[in-house]
């Protein structure tokens, strides 16, 4: 059975430096009708389940921790029994969140995941968060950015734990470097492309060094 991107959208806060904010989240489910992966768990564990609807769940992937991204992860691992993957340099971030509970495995650069025979690389794209991560889906044309690239141009960074010439670099050298035509999926708002994406991206870069 081929393997497909499912799209959810959940609601909840972010909360970091002493501010909380409403914040609408993608939630990126990849496999096929038998098995999957989870890309960053946000808000609602019961939504999450509902969506996978009694798929196996082979893992939890988190894009970064801040607490959007991770604050229904536990809640579905232990529903589910899929471990919490996370780069361990934002091990702080997670802890912020979660501190009784830490992650069941860490995410390292080049790694690869599998599930329904399609291969999900793991890009170490600092900036955002110092363990932020996207997933290269070459099979399905495909990168899961969580909170490094949006429509539009790069995450945030005026906030703890980031930094803008490092985010611009991470984008520079792991993602202008896939095909045009992969599609970007980011943690929030809409689905863009490489292609679409480079040339205004050269502005950021411009500015970051």
């Amino acid at each position: 059975m081929t393997a497909r991107v499912d799209h959810l959208v959940t609601s909840g806060t972010f909360s970091l430096d002493g501010g909380t904010w409403e914040v609408d989240n993608n939630v990126w489910i990849v496999g096929d009708d038998e098995e999957a992966i989870v890309v960053d768990a946000a808000h609602d564990a019961d939504a999450i389940l509902a969506a996978l609807g009694g798929r196996m769940l082979r893992a939890i992937v988190c894009t970064h921790a801040h607490n959007d991204h991770i604050d229904a992860a536990p809640a579905l691992a232990e529903a589910t029994g899929a471990p919490v993957l996370l780069h361990p340099d934002d091990l702080p971030l997670w802890k912020q969140t979660h501190p009784g509970r830490a992650p069941d495995g860490e995410l390292a650069d080049g790694q690869t995941l599998n599930v329904a025979g399609t291969r999900l690389t793991v890009l170490h794209t600092p900036g955002h968060a110092p363990g932020a991560v996207c997933l290269h889906v070459p099979e399905l044309d495909t990168v899961l950015t969580g909170d490094t690239l949006f429509q539009g141009g790069p995450g945030a960074t005026g906030r703890s734990f980031s930094d803008f010439p490092t985010i611009v670099d991470s984008i520079r050298d792991r993602l202008l470097t896939l095909p045009p035509e992969t599609l970007v999926r980011p943690g929030h708002g809409a689905t863009t492309t490489i292609g679409v994406e480079a040339p205004h991206l050269q502005e950021w870069i411009d500015r970051g060094h």
